[in-house]
């Protein structure tokens, strides 16, 4: 019985310690069963990019994709790109991820990595987003059911 009661607590243990969604990724493809490999390859490019400008690496964090898959799918579903409410998911991830700051890429019909992060660092307020002060990211890159690319990327800094 004590043999039981002690796989009992083993086990517990284990699930409450691994099942935790809203961890940080230990490396940045930790939680790889939430991301495609197609945005694993533009995660990927930000990184290199802010690797290139000497800026630190980003860390994946799961409660971020869970505001991108929403906001991915809001703009599938309304036709067109938008920050639409980007203030409740900002005060979500402020809340429940401890976010200091918040900021929001979002792009559609871009059909490689390159393109889409490339369209990003071509435009000013983009470009200052992948370059700024955060710790944290992570995006979601769906096509539409008329085969059309959305994405949405958001970034945030924990202190």
């Amino acid at each position: 019985m004590k043999r039981f009661y002690s796989i009992t607590i083993l086990l517990f243990t284990i699930l409450t310690t691994s099942c935790n969604s809203d961890t940080e990724s230990e490396g940045i493809f930790d939680d790889s069963n939430n991301v495609s490999s197609y945005e694993k390859e533009i995660l990927e490019l930000i990184n290199n990019y802010r690797k290139d400008k000497g800026l630190p690496s980003l860390k994946l964090l799961a409660i971020i994709k869970t505001q991108t898959d929403k906001h991915t799918d809001y703009m599938i579903a309304k036709g067109e790109i938008s920050h639409d409410n980007f203030g409740a998911r900002s005060n979500y991830l402020q809340t429940n991820a401890q976010a200091k700051a918040t900021a929001e890429n979002v792009a559609s019909g871009y059909s490689t990595a390159t393109s889409v992060v490339n369209g990003w660092l071509n435009s000013d307020g983009h470009r200052k987003n992948i370059e700024g002060n955060y710790t944290h990211f992570h995006l979601t890159a769906k096509k539409s059911p008329v085969n059309k690319w959305y994405y949405t990327n958001i970034f945030i800094r924990k202190d």
